[in-house]
């Protein structure tokens, strides 16, 4: 079996707060008509310019290269232009291809590839959401800004069936971060989770969500204020860049730590755990290296006794993936998703992830379980210029 071609799609995603405002897709088709679906996440370059780089990186790597040699396909792209070096770019698109590459192993086995990665462990994956307000509403601001309208809201995902819930209670996250929070945030903050946390009880866990927006000693403060409402984690307190002074805020507080949307591949996560700086690792499928590597990670992280929370702001083809890995490592906590995984990322997929009471189904179909539907991905570009993700532009 030999890979021929590879097609990129960009959907426009049609709610912002539900996975950002567009979706890199790929698929790759081999000679004989296989087959493959992945997806890339957060690349720093508009879709015009890495599709561009899609093109190139498969041509020179992947046109008539077997598809099941994951590991050869990793080390050269890896040590492409000499480098050899972790570069969330080049890992990005790697990692959109190596789904694909995956998916269509799986078709071609007839297995699902959660059973050719160890095996399923898990019938069912419990899933968390964001706490966002209704699809019909105009805004999140009143849910983000209103303590009393998030405990509203909260108590409506606990009635559809969700057990955990994340809200970033510290904004904003700007590009002069890190920093120290002021009064003003340090108090809402508090006062939010704890209007959360006295809602729903303890019927649900309550995530923290931050984004690097603060130095060690800042996060330390704010962990601290929120330590009494008994949070499940203290997500991404610190940038990615200073692992040590992530290390500090987990040793100086008693909530979990967790991180690694903004990590890629085996080697910045084993630095990670080997400095005992996150107990929670984070990877999204579509930066870390694709399935192997987040594979690699989940066992690296199994051995500090450390679990997996895969990380979705995207997509659901990452989603797929992150369904693929959590089935089969020993060592899954939770999965992040988007709502009941209904609206558009159910419309953009042939058969939508299967959602219920709280958890996700791990499906029986070869592959990764789910396939674009290319007619909507088309009916459905970006047209705009901004990222996919991005930071305030000011200091706070």
């Amino acid at each position: 079996m030999k890979l021929k071609d590879i097609k990129t799609f960009v959907g426009g995603n049609k709610s912002i707060h539900r996975g950002g405002p567009y979706w890199v897709f790929v698929k790759v088709t081999t000679e004989c008509g296989i087959v493959g679906y992945g997806e890339i996440y957060g690349v720093a370059f508009h879709p015009k310019a890495l599709t561009a780089m899609i093109d190139d990186l498969f041509e020179r790597h992947f046109v008539g290269a077997d598809p099941f040699k994951i590991e050869r396909h990793f080390r050269l792209v890896y040590s492409a232009g000499f480098s050899q070096r972790p570069d969330p770019t080049v890992m990005g698109i790697f990692s959109g291809i190596e789904i694909a590459l995956w998916d269509i192993i799986g078709k071609a086995l007839d297995k699902p590839v959660y059973e050719l990665l160890g095996g399923q462990v898990h019938e069912r994956l419990r899933s968390y959401t964001y706490l966002n307000a209704p699809p019909e509403a105009a805004s999140n601001e009143k849910v983000y800004n209103d303590p009393d309208a998030a405990a509203e809201r909260a108590l409506e995902y606990v009635a559809q069936g969700f057990t955990a819930l994340k809200f970033d209670p510290a904004r904003p996250y700007t590009a002069f971060d890190p920093r120290q929070l002021s009064m003003e945030t340090l108090d809402f903050a508090d006062r939010y989770t704890a209007r959360v946390r006295e809602a729903v009880g303890t019927t649900c866990d309550i995530l923290i969500g931050t984004h690097g927006e603060m130095s060690p000693s800042g996060a330390i403060r704010l962990a601290r204020r929120l330590e009494a409402h008994d949070p499940l984690w203290f997500e991404e307190p610190t940038p990615p860049d200073n692992i040590a002074g992530m290390a500090r805020v987990a040793a100086g507080t008693r909530i979990p730590v967790a991180t690694g949307e903004r990590l890629t591949t085996k080697y910045e996560f084993a630095d990670l755990l080997r400095q005992d700086a996150a107990s929670i690792l984070q990877m999204n499928l579509g930066r870390v290296g694709g399935l192997l590597e987040a594979k690699k990670v989940a066992s690296m992280a199994e051995a500090f006794h450390a679990q997996i929370a895969p990380h979705l702001f995207c997509g659901p083809i990452v989603g797929a993936a992150n369904v693929q890995l959590s089935a089969c490592s020993p060592n899954f906590l939770i999965m992040e998703g988007i709502e009941q995984w209904g609206g558009f990322q159910a419309e953009i997929l042939k058969t939508p992830i299967r959602w219920e009471e709280g958890h996700i189904i791990p499906p029986t179909a070869p592959g990764i379980g789910v396939e674009l539907n290319e007619e909507v991905a088309e009916a459905n570009p970006y047209n705009g210029e901004r990222l996919q993700l991005r930071m305030q532009d000011r200091p706070a």
